[in-house]
């Protein structure tokens, strides 16, 4: 799941009561799709930072909801705000997220690099959605190389 560090940091939401947050402000078809009909409570999610100096993996957390209507689609004063949107026919759903663990940056470069990665939907070319799946092999591989980075030992994909 990314977002923007000025919008809410892994650092933000590790601050916000039981470090969880709701995900805000989604406004494409495909990633609401993914949060309101793939995502349950429970599962994994990974932190990642878009638009700044070092985009990667900064974190590992859960969803912590059921998807709901997300509120600034209703707000007339919020970025996000929809004119189409309506309290009985909301557009916009998000599911809450907890973050478990702030990580080293798993920079977007190292994910390029390692292989067994390629297919990984967030560095498909053109793919600009801020929700993306990770498959199950995917996500045991991503996990191994923040622990064996973090650790010190030697990387367990590579060696």
């Amino acid at each position: 799941m990314k977002s923007e560090p000025s919008e809410v940091s892994v650092d933000d939401a590790l601050a916000a009561p039981k470090s969880t947050v709701p995900w805000t402000g989604v406004r494409n078809y495909q990633a609401r799709n993914y949060m309101r009909d793939e995502m349950r409570v429970g599962d994994g999610v990974f932190f990642y930072h878009s638009s700044c100096a070092e985009p990667g993996i900064v974190g590992i957390g859960k969803v912590a909801s059921t998807p709901y209507p997300d509120p600034t689609q209703f707000d007339k004063k919020s970025h996000y705000h929809d004119p189409k949107a309506t309290k009985e026919t909301p557009r916009w759903m998000l599911v809450d997220v907890q973050v478990q663990k702030k990580t080293r940056t798993l920079g977007i470069a190292e994910l390029r690099e390692t292989p067994g990665l390629e297919d990984l939907v967030v560095l498909r070319k053109g793919n600009r959605l801020s929700i993306t799946p990770v498959e199950a092999k995917h996500w045991k591989q991503i996990v191994k190389l923040l622990e064996a980075k973090a650790s010190g030992t030697a990387d367990p994909v590579r060696a």
